[in-house]
């Protein structure tokens, strides 16, 4: 409280000493600044208390006051998040719309929409609805090097989106790695294998912990690792009250996903992340880079998957 006068006064002693010029508007202040003038007493550290006390009286009473937030209600978007992989059974389509603010978060998928996807020039595959939002085509299987095309039609609306399955890469093994971070250490799934040479590849991870999926976006692509042995550790973070939660802990099961993906795809991970952590340097966060035309949100991926699992020792 002594420095914050101290601060305060030195502030306000300088304009003080010059007959106080700035306009005192407040009552208190300018009573006390004529009675103590008139007097002959006048004593600039002593207005510059009374100003102090009066600001800060101000501030206090100004804390109470309620600020009405309007949160404006914005047109609807659809949401697509759909996949094609290189194992059986995997072609699924999520179709949703986005929310307003005070909208509840359950999953609203949208029903009735027709969808295709295409192999290379071959004859479109119609995907079957087999619950809201949820379109699958059962018999579809990704191909590497193999383009995709896909076509959505909703609401009166048409969404298209191509995406290319990479060469296959080898995930060679999954081990567990401990490091140590201001005095405390902590265990992390890495990942091995080999970048083929050729710039342009690009990789996600998703790590699940006793079945639980860990949120943080692991993606990576080999603009600085072209052609070399990769040794990924999937590092990841939280708040306080959540770091003993998340940490591996010795019998954790641990499941890791290995997605090779084209360079499109990286892009919209890498984004994501950027702006869920935060590191856009941007005042707000802006969506993600679709790779979606005609005005939807989210991805259409085509990618290899392969996964493996340990026990944390």
């Amino acid at each position: 409280m002594q420095s914050s006068y101290k601060t305060y006064s030195s502030f306000f002693i300088g304009p003080l000493r010059r007959f106080l010029r700035l306009p005192l508007c407040h009552s208190l202040v300018r009573q006390q600044f004529y009675s103590t003038r008139n007097s002959g007493k006048f004593s600039a550290s002593k207005a510059a208390v009374v100003l102090l006390i009066t600001l800060s009286s101000i501030a206090v009473t100004g804390c109470q006051k309620v600020i009405d937030v309007d949160l404006n209600t914005a047109e609807k978007k659809y949401v697509v998040e759909a996949v094609i992989t290189d194992q059986p059974n995997s072609c699924k389509v999520l179709l949703t719309q986005t929310k307003n603010f005070d909208e509840n978060n359950a999953f609203n998928g949208v029903s009735g929409a027709s969808i295709t996807i295409s192999d290379n020039n071959a004859a479109p595959v119609t995907l079957t609805e087999t619950s809201a939002g949820v379109y699958e085509a059962s018999g579809l299987k990704g191909l590497s090097g193999h383009t995709y095309r896909m076509t959505i039609i909703a609401g009166g609306q048409t969404f298209r989106a191509t995406s290319t399955m990479p060469v296959f890469v080898p995930f060679d093994s999954l081990y567990i790695s401990e490091r140590t971070f201001f005095d405390k250490s902590n265990k992390y799934a890495t990942v091995s294998y080999t970048d083929p040479a050729g710039r342009g590849n690009a990789y996600r991870y998703i790590q699940y912990v006793n079945g639980i999926k860990e949120k943080t976006i692991f993606v990576r692509d080999d603009d600085l690792t072209d052609g070399r042995k990769i040794e990924r550790i999937l590092f990841f973070f939280a708040d306080d009250d959540e770091e003993e939660k998340k940490k591996l802990k010795t019998n954790d099961v641990v499941r890791v996903e290995m997605l090779g993906i084209d360079y499109p795809i990286y892009k919209y991970w890498y984004s994501l992340s950027q702006s869920s952590t935060g590191e856009n340097q941007s005042a707000t966060p802006g969506n993600p880079v679709t790779n979606i035309e005609g005005g939807a949100l989210g991805y259409f991926s085509a990618h290899t998957l392969q996964s493996k699992t340990i026990v944390v020792p």
